[in-house]
């Protein structure tokens, strides 16, 4: 299973990126913003919008934690 190794919202926070903001400049959509909230994978487009937001790679946000299901 592949997940989140941070708080995106809260990482976006830090960089200067408010909910508030994002919204005003449009950088995600609405969608985008619950699927972050809810802790669920993001589009190609969308994860490359937050890797260059926060200036890193998707190996610095995402995560392979083995599943019994994934065997």
């Amino acid at each position: 299973m592949i997940k989140y190794k941070i708080d995106i919202l809260s990482a976006l926070k830090q960089t200067g990126y408010s909910t508030y903001k994002i919204k005003q400049e449009k950088i995600f959509n609405q969608s985008q913003l619950q699927q972050i909230r809810d802790n669920k994978l993001l589009t190609q487009d969308a994860l490359n919008k937050v890797c260059a937001l926060l200036d890193c790679q998707p190996g610095d946000i995402l995560e392979y934690i083995p599943d019994m299901e994934d065997i």
